[in-house]
């Protein structure tokens, strides 16, 4: 199969923009969503020459890709290239069992569903419009609909948040039954509102990290998930697949306001200016991956992972001292052919990874 076989689809719309968010959005504007529609197909139709068929993946991200207009969305999925695993992101006030029939219709084969947490007081706090039974009703929706394949998003590390927290979410998450779950330190961009409104609370629940990370993973893995990436974890090798070819180092094609492919050595991004994105300039900044800085992300990205990272082209991308001492204190294995991070690696991650890149 030739040609590139990941597409990521940015939908900007939400019905409100979380202070901790530094993603391209746009609040509301609904009579904005056809002619945003119509600019995506206009670029993937320019765009598809570059595309294998069929694909692997189709990724639809935001935003809030369920905010959009459901005859709108339906169109653009109707329009999207077909690929074995179709993924909409989707928050759990918006889930209905129109939609979840209407995506189940269009081709959706998974589904991604932003709970963050199940106590009302931290999703207050995340300024998410969704309740607990928000989210357990959704999950049941997209049950009845017929997905097979959901997943839960959760976020620790939240202010206020305290261990018997963690615990009752991951507990709350479990008692659903996900296929795939993924867990995610909060992280609040400098600059925005929700740094300078929790600063204090956020530097004391960054000394619970660690904390947090072991228990995350301890319970996961107990109740019988996969590890599979350092945040994601997975029953029946339900790995989400668009995700998995960024941690591979595949090429990938975006298309939306704000969105980056890289492809055949070449990053590019979209402008986030959605007014000028719909125009149909793109305003594409350029940067050219040399081999250096692909073997080094290449590293980065797959050390994530709980499989083995092959070596072969790699290896001038790793410092031999910093190779020597992470195996010496048990946190990477060197088989010649293939790296691996240790358990207590992973649970170090990215500090381990720095160690071992060369400069």
């Amino acid at each position: 199969m030739s040609g590139v076989r990941h597409l990521y689809v940015h939908l900007p719309f939400c019905a409100h923009r979380c202070g901790y968010c530094d993603f391209v959005t746009a609040v509301g504007r609904r009579g904005q969503h056809a002619a945003y529609v119509d600019a995506l197909l206009r670029e993937l139709d320019e765009e598809r020459h570059m595309l294998a068929d069929p694909l692997e993946t189709v990724f639809l991200g935001g935003g809030t890709p369920t905010f959009t207009a459901l005859p709108e969305l339906v169109r653009l999925l109707e329009g999207l290239p077909e690929a074995e695993e179709v993924t909409v992101e989707a928050n759990p006030e918006t889930v209905t069992g129109d939609l979840g029939r209407a995506l189940r219709a269009a081709g959706v084969t998974r589904v991604s569903l932003g709970a963050q947490s199940f106590q009302p007081l931290l999703l207050s706090v995340l300024e998410r419009s969704a309740t607990p039974d928000h989210v357990r009703q959704a999950f049941a929706l997209l049950r009845e609909a017929g997905f097979d394949n959901l997943s839960l998003d959760l976020i620790y590390g939240i202010p206020g948040q305290t261990v018997a927290d963690l615990e009752a979410d991951l507990a709350a998450a479990l008692a659903l039954g996900p296929e795939h779950l993924s867990c995610y330190e909060l992280e609040a961009k400098p600059g925005t509102r929700f740094t300078h409104a929790w600063g204090d609370e956020l530097a004391r629940q960054a000394d619970a990290m660690e904390d947090y990370f072991e228990r995350v993973v301890y319970t996961l893995t107990g109740a019988g998930y996969r590890w599979y990436e350092t945040a994601n974890f997975c029953r029946d090798d339900r790995r989400a697949l668009h995700n998995l070819g960024y941690w591979l180092g595949r090429d990938y094609l975006g298309i939306g306001g704000g969105a980056v492919s890289t492809i055949g050595g070449e990053r590019r991004r979209n402008t986030p200016r959605l007014a000028r994105y719909v125009a149909g300039d793109y305003a594409r900044e350029i940067e050219t991956l040399d081999d250096d800085v692909r073997a080094r992300e290449r590293v980065m990205l797959g050390l994530r992972l709980d499989d083995p990272l092959p070596l072969a082209g790699l290896r001038h991308a790793l410092d031999p001292v910093g190779l020597a001492r992470v195996e010496l204190l048990g946190l990477a294995e060197d088989d010649g052919d293939t790296l691996a991070l240790t358990a207590r690696g992973r649970f170090l991650g990215g500090a381990v990874t720095a160690a071992l890149l060369a400069e």
